[in-house]
């Protein structure tokens, strides 16, 4: 039995509509990210979905994502020159922001940013589509789809992923 606290809320799986899975052991997961989505929906393949969780892991490996926390109110707002902001602070976290720079440099600025914003950061295709230039919402969602598929296929070609070598 899945305890009530573990459960997603009722906004929660409203936004997620049918993109939830339950599993035998009662665990729910969310399959609501625009990578998730166009996997099930057939807008990408296997191997470029693979190639999209593999650039989301360097990301999220390398730093990139930032950290969850709160201000501290109490604490005098001065620069810690100790902290090593922007450097990375294990050579495990080097090591994914290479892989993570050379999957940029091979997808163009276009295509990084796309997968930036849409695998890596979780935002609706419809709206990374208004941010390449398109107004409606049909012609953003495709621009953005088309770009992401592009971008997918270039780094399933750099990895070696599936026939697109």
């Amino acid at each position: 039995m899945v305890e009530h606290r573990a459960l997603p809320t009722p906004e929660r799986r409203r936004r997620a509509g049918a993109d939830v899975e339950r599993g035998d052991s009662g665990q729910i997961t969310m399959r609501d990210s625009p990578l998730e989505r166009a996997f099930a929906r057939k807008v990408i393949t296997q191997e470029q979905y693979s190639a999209g969780q593999k650039y989301r892991h360097h990301w999220y490996h390398a730093g990139l994502a930032g950290r969850l926390e709160s201000v501290d109110l109490s604490r005098i707002f001065a620069m810690d020159l100790g902290n090593h902001s922007g450097m990375a602070q294990s050579e495990n976290q080097s090591f994914h922001r290479q892989r993570y720079r050379e999957a940029v440099q091979a997808v163009g600025k276009i295509g990084s940013h796309v997968l930036d914003w849409a695998v890596c950061r979780e935002t609706v295709l419809e709206q990374v589509g208004y941010t390449l230039g398109w107004s409606t919402r049909a012609q953003a969602y495709a621009a953005a789809a088309e770009r992401m598929k592009t971008a997918l296929d270039e780094l399933c070609r750099l990895w070696g992923i599936g026939s697109a070598n």
